[in-house]
């Protein structure tokens, strides 16, 4: 048998379906076979500075927004709960629960003020699993630049005898036209929080009202928004709010015909992921959802940091005011600069976001609730 020429980047065989698949992502193949801070491997880190091979970097790449994944506080709290839990109590969570989970589950539905949520391990997994069960074999209206995770989600809602079409991104009228166009229940709409790439909130009001108006559920995705803006009042100084509790309070919305995801691994530098939603689903998602059946849970460490940086951004959360002074870790900050890199700062890659463009603190420390970006 004749043996095929063999791409000289990925060893593929022309036609076959690892070619395909590298053919499609072209660009970045390409980039990580000429760029070599991609992929690294960091030796080690300093603060905010990481190590790859000899070379000393500034990380303007982490999505540790608030800083707490240096934070004492946390950090010290946190072999505590090992040395009661140990590393990894692998049941599913149909079997079993670390006392962890609802309390967890508890802190987090009062700070957001939905109904009731539920804690699965990534959002990777809540989109490939409730996505598919909310719609159902009805109709998802995907937004045109949602996330891949949330995509890959209605792709597999698709597999399952939903129709899935997609409108313009952030485009609440070109929505209704379409909510006109396809009238098949149950009718899902899945969008972005905060957008992960320009740092803008959506049009989230207009967006529920023809959800509302069509019997529509809006599936809101707050990766980037949870933990660093929240709800305002008029006294409120902050543009970003307080509390930290996401998108849907932030801009003074109630979770009717709401389902909220977000997750702890930006602003609580955890693995751990919710869905805030009313008791009848989550009790439905119990008996529904893989991951919570099947997958193993969130180590006791990252249990454990979502805790105790609930209970800091609490605690920091009601003390911080809005003068310059010493950050917490002994930085000299504002309340527009603690934990935050330039990456990471809402309105810093458009012109349209409400937010304004922070000062940087030079040592990132753990953030009050009430200020700091995505």
């Amino acid at each position: 048998m004749t043996e095929l020429t063999r791409s000289p980047r990925s060893g593929a065989a022309p036609g076959n379906w690892l070619a395909r698949w590298l053919a499609a992502c072209t660009d970045l193949e390409d980039l990580f076979s000429h760029h070599r801070l991609l992929d690294a491997t960091i030796e080690e880190i300093d603060g905010r500075r990481i190590r790859v091979g000899e070379r000393w970097l500034i990380d303007f790449a982490s999505c540790n927004y608030l800083g707490l994944d240096l934070d004492r506080e946390v950090i010290e709290a946190i072999p505590a709960y090992l040395d009661r839990w140990g590393t990894h109590p692998s049941w599913s969570r149909m079997l079993g629960n670390p006392a962890l989970y609802p309390q967890i589950e508890g802190r987090l539905t009062e700070l957001l003020g939905a109904p009731d949520s539920l804690l699965l391990p990534t959002l990777t997994h809540i989109h490939a699993s409730v996505i598919p069960v909310l719609a159902s074999d009805g109709t998802v209206f995907v937004d045109a630049r949602a996330h891949k995770t949330i995509w890959d989600g209605c792709v597999g809602a698709r597999a399952h005898g939903a129709t899935v079409v997609r409108y313009a991104h952030d485009d609440p009228e070109a929505l209704g036209r379409l909510l006109r166009r396809h009238p098949k229940a149950p009718r899902l709409v899945c969008m972005d929080g905060v957008n992960s790439m320009t740092g803008n909130p959506p049009r989230l009001p207009e967006f529920l009202a023809l959800a509302r108006a069509n019997d529509a559920l809006l599936y809101v995705d707050d990766a980037h928004g949870f933990g660093v803006i929240g709800e305002r009042s008029r006294s409120e100084t902050s543009p970003y709010g307080r509390r930290g509790n996401g998108v849907v309070r932030h801009l003074g919305e109630s979770y009717d015909h709401v389902v909220l995801t977000g997750g702890f691994s930006k602003a609580y530098s955890s693995l751990l992921a919710f869905v805030a939603c009313p008791p009848e689903l989550k009790r439905l998602l119990k008996v529904t959802a893989p991951p919570y059946l099947y997958s193993g849970p969130s180590p006791v460490a990252s249990l454990a940091s979502v805790l105790v940086g609930l209970q800091v951004n609490e605690a920091r959360g009601m003390t911080c005011g809005p003068s310059s002074g010493p950050g917490p870790s002994g930085s000299s900050t504002t309340w527009r600069s603690w934990g935050r890199s330039p990456s990471t700062v809402p309105g810093s890659r458009s012109s349209r976001c409400p937010w304004p463009t922070p000062t940087i603190s030079p040592r990132p420390a753990a953030s009050c609730s009430t200020r700091a970006s995505t």
